[in-house]
């Protein structure tokens, strides 16, 4: 008899599964899939033998977290491959902003803006460790030294950053065009205006990674890192249950522990009939935010980037100026598609040649749309995609779309086919997915929350997870130490 069970088995699911049995516990994980992994999976999409990842593509941090770092991805047989240029971000012209994992070298390319990026991201970057602590906390215990706050530390850097960046301020460090861009394009990973706190803090903080460790892609696929952790769970007497949808969790009364890597609305869907009616009614309140339209290609070859440097970026923030991404962005927070949309493009094959037979290559992209909008905008992306690599079109062997209203099908956690498991403002950055001192306890005996709608929220880092199981241990099971001794022994 299982003494934990999780279900879900994304990135953070089976983080916590992990620790839960590296603790000594019997631990079953329900997955409703055939394929484990959640958005961390790897599937032929287009054609044979390419192989592309079905939502998280590059993983900052998975080599920078405190879990991942910890759990060591190396060990494990997992090959992390850092592009020379961890993203890049074309203009028209034929001109673009490269983020090199040198900061050095970065700086040498922007001109004028040089020294204000050298500002901007070289104390950040001295203390990357901290910073990495400070925003994978879970937001209840801060790992913040006073003395810090007064010496300038961290603390008080991330702090000033995060002011300057979300606010009107945010264009006063900059003088030409490249640079403000390069960062805007960072920042509208939080797939909202760049203008705001959550994407000015996922902008220094994957900025700064950029220049530490890079945005790794793993060979062979986003699937190698699910498939590590899944077998070190077995390996410390887990099991993993594919195919099995959990619709009541009143499967698992016997359990004394229950932890699930679900959306808020999933966690309703099985467990509506035991929640009490505040806790019931916040979950109804909480709220999904913009969505993704996900569109892969096979390529017959390379893409034929305008600006040099390009083809050595991992990743691509294609949607122009900082104006233009203030204006997208904003076009589908107010519920519009926009003419020009901002695309997340990765070209895994700069690192990795298994991705696609000799000479061709995958090429992965979304592009930001309303909640649950139904458009197909693959056309509306190739022709962003022409506009920095003319002849691109030509390239196309094969493509697949995967449209807002269809992402649940494939991950029921991408409610509207929003990717970040909840609109990621300031008050749900903070109180996810409630206003609660400890957001992973539910009021159900046993409970808890692990997926990305809990601090820190998301991306592929296992701290939701390793926040969960921490918790789990202590109240359900009187085990005290440090998840993340469990994971170094």
């Amino acid at each position: 008899m299982a003494d934990a069970v999780v279900i879900g088995s994304g990135p953070n699911g089976l983080a916590a599964a992990v620790i839960l049995a590296r603790a000594g516990l019997q631990v079953e994980v329900y997955e409703a899939e055939d394929m484990l992994g959640g958005g961390c999976r790897t599937a032929e999409l287009t054609l044979p033998g390419f192989h592309h990842d079905v939502c998280a593509g590059a993983h900052p941090m998975a080599v920078a977290s405190p879990f991942f770092r910890a759990f060591d991805l190396a060990a494990h047989g997992v090959e992390m491959l850092a592009p020379q240029v961890s993203y890049a971000h074309p203009l028209d012209g034929g001109v673009a902003g490269l983020a090199w994992r040198e900061l050095d070298r970065t700086v040498d390319g922007l001109g004028r803006d040089g020294k204000s990026w050298q500002r901007l991201f070289g104390p950040l970057v001295r203390r990357w460790e901290g910073l990495v602590e400070l925003a994978m906390a879970d937001l209840r215990h801060l790992p913040i030294d006073p003395g810090g706050l007064l010496d300038g530390g961290i603390e008080l850097r991330f702090a000033r950053r995060l002011l300057e960046q979300s606010t009107p301020l945010w264009n006063l460090r900059f003088r030409e065009d490249i640079a403000p861009a390069l960062l805007s394009g960072v920042a509208s990973h939080a797939i909202l205006p760049p203008r705001s706190f959550a994407g000015a803090g996922v902008a220094m903080l994957l900025g700064t990674l950029a220049h530490v460790r890079g945005w790794p892609v793993p060979r062979g696929g986003s699937q190698a890192i699910v498939n590590a952790l899944a077998d070190d769970l077995k390996n410390h007497g887990g099991r993993v249950i594919t195919g099995h949808r959990v619709d009541s969790i009143d499967e698992f009364d016997h359990v004394r522990a229950v932890l699930v890597d679900l959306a808020p609305a999933e966690f309703q869907r099985i467990a509506e009939n035991r929640l009490p009616g505040g806790y019931n009614g916040a979950l109804h309140r909480f709220r999904y935010g913009s969505a993704a339209c996900k569109v892969d290609f096979a390529l017959s070859g390379p893409v034929p980037w305008q600006a040099l440097g390009c083809e050595r970026a991992g990743t691509l923030h294609l949607v122009g100026t900082r104006a233009e991404a203030m204006a997208a962005e904003k076009a589908v927070a107010q519920g519009r598609h926009a003419e020009r949309p901002y695309v997340l493009a990765i070209q895994p094959g700069v690192v990795d040649d298994t991705r696609a037979p000799a000479g061709q290559h995958t090429f992965y992209t979304y592009a930001h749309v309303p909640n649950g909008s139904t458009a197909d905008i693959s056309e509306a992306v190739i022709a962003q995609v022409e506009r920095f690599a003319p002849g691109f079109r030509e390239l196309i062997l094969a493509k697949h779309v995967r449209t807002a209203a269809t992402m649940p099908a494939h991950n029921p956690n991408y409610i509207g086919g929003d990717i970040s498991s909840g609109a990621m403002t300031l008050r749900q950055t903070v109180f996810r997915p409630t206003a609660r001192w400890n957001p992973y306890k539910t009021p159900l005996p046993g409970v808890y929350f692990c997926s990305a709608a809990t601090p820190p929220g998301p991306g592929v880092h296992g701290m939701n997870g390793l926040h969960a199981a921490r918790h789990a241990l202590r109240r359900c099971f009187g085990v005290r130490t440090d998840p993340l001794e469990l994971l170094r022994s």
